[in-house]
C-alpha cells in the first residue's frame, strides 16, 4: 500500500465513480482538488497505473476518517481489504472512524459485519451525511468507530470534527 497522489487521480477518481453513487463523492474538479489539503490522503495498491484499491483519509488531532474505501470487483474476497484496512490503521497510530449506509440490506448488512470483524463499533446515534456538494443530497449513515464504540459526547466531538473540516458546515 502506498500513498497516491496527483498523478493517480483519473485512475482513482474512475474506481470511485464505479464503487460510489454520485451523492456519495464530489465532483472531478472537487475531489482532486482535495490532495492540496495537507489533512487529506490516499493510500491504495496499484498494478502499473491501474488502481486496484484505495482509501481516502482525513487526519484530525486525535482520530482519523475513512472518508472513501473500495477495491476493485476483480480484486475482492481474497483479502485485501482487511490487509488494506489493518495496514492504515497501524500507520495512522489513532483510532479511526467511517461512515456506512445503515443496515437496511444484504449488502450494507455485510459492509457492517466487515467492519466489525476488523474491530469497528457500529454507532447508532442519529447521523446525516451532510451533501457532498450543491445538488447533491444528504444521506442517513451510520458512524463506526475503531477499538469501541463511542459515547455521546465522543460521537458529538467526531461529528462537529466532520461537519466542519470534511463537508465544510457547522452544524451539529
Amino acid at each position: 500500500m502506498q500513498r497516491l497522489t496527483q498523478n493517480d487521480f483519473d485512475a482513482l477518481f474512475s474506481l470511485m465513480e464505479k464503487s460510489f453513487p454520485a451523492d456519495e463523492h464530489r465532483g472531478r474538479a472537487a475531489q482532486r482538488a482535495l490532495f492540496a489539503d495537507p489533512d487529506y490522503a490516499v493510500y491504495g495498491i496499484k498494478d502499473g497505473a491501474d488502481i486496484k484499491a484505495f482509501i481516502s483519509t482525513w487526519r484530525f488531532d486525535d482520530f482519523a476518517y475513512i472518508e472513501h474505501f473500495a477495491v476493485n470487483p476483480s480484486c475482492r474476497n481474497n483479502g485485501v481489504g482487511k490487509k488494506m484496512l489493518n495496514d492504515l490503521i497501524e500507520r495512522l497510530g489513532k483510532p479511526v472512524c467511517l461512515e456506512v449506509e445503515p443496515p437496511v440490506n444484504g449488502i450494507t448488512r455485510r459492509r457492517i459485519g466487515f467492519y466489525e470483524r476488523n474491530g469497528f463499533f457500529l454507532n447508532t446515534y442519529p447521523y446525516e451525511q451532510p451533501p457532498m456538494a450543491a445538488g447533491k443530497k444528504a444521506l442517513k449513515m451510520h458512524v463506526m468507530t475503531s477499538g469501541a464504540a463511542a459515547d455521546e459526547q465522543r460521537f458529538q466531538k467526531i461529528k462537529s470534527a466532520l461537519y466542519e473540516k470534511v463537508y465544510r458546515v457547522v452544524k451539529v
